[in-house]
């Protein structure tokens, strides 16, 4: 694909690609509720489900990187600089990347969570959702970044909605805390192996804040440049 059509696909700028990028790297992470749920009710048929879904939009992210890593012309002018716009690229895929860890993580270890902490988990794992959910609400800003160049009004919105993601990643860090005292508490009622294992889960989904939080830091540099 030349550069030339390689534009037509993704508009005027490979901005347009990096918005598609995180919106399937969304879509995967908010699968990850129906996935525990699944998990929840033991329901290992409809987790897989959940997990091939999963492992298929990480596949689809990576498709939309390799493209715009091959594809971007190092010639194009742009506002930015490309290094730091596929340094981009890269914290929003690993975003789509660790939840598919998280499914498969899970998945091959059947791991069963006790009723007594379900709740706690799923608060925690939504609110690491949210942080993703909004470092996909900068990046969808990059078009009318690009309009207004890199100025006024647009920097400003962009700059309170990085800071959004900030605020979130610190109530994941609480909650994480919270949770991981919990599975110390009902480590009686659980295999020991089963524990260890949760508290890896419980620090991957973590994960899932601190990349969005990335994905926010990386997108604050590029507008400061």
């Amino acid at each position: 694909m030349s550069g030339n059509s390689f534009l037509g696909v993704f508009g005027k700028s490979p901005f347009k690609a990096l918005e598609s990028h995180i919106d399937v790297v969304k879509a995967a992470a908010d699968k990850l509720p129906a996935f525990f749920e699944a998990v929840f009710n033991a329901d290992w048929v409809k987790a897989q489900e959940v997990r091939d879904e999963i492992s298929k939009l990480e596949k689809d992210a990576d498709s939309i990187k390799r493209e715009l890593r091959i594809q971007l012309p190092k010639g194009l002018f742009l506002p930015v600089d490309r290094a730091d716009l596929l340094e981009l690229l890269v914290q929003q895929d690993k975003i789509a990347n660790k939840a598919k860890d998280i499914a498969g993580r899970v998945i091959g270890r059947e791991l069963l969570i006790p009723a007594s902490l379900q709740n706690d988990f799923m608060v925690y794992l939504n609110r690491c959702i949210d942080a993703v959910d909004m470092a996909a609400k900068a990046i969808n800003e990059l078009d009318e970044l690009l309009e207004t160049g890199f100025r006024g009004r647009e920097v400003d919105l962009v700059e309170k909605i990085i800071s959004q993601v900030a605020s979130i990643e610190e109530d994941t860090d609480k909650l994480q805390i919270g949770l991981r005292l919990s599975v110390r508490a009902a480590e009686t009622e659980m295999n020991p192996i089963d524990a260890i294992f949760l508290y890896d889960v419980i620090e991957w989904v973590g994960d899932l804040a601190d990349k969005a939080e990335s994905v926010g830091g990386r997108l604050e540099l590029l507008l400061a440049r």
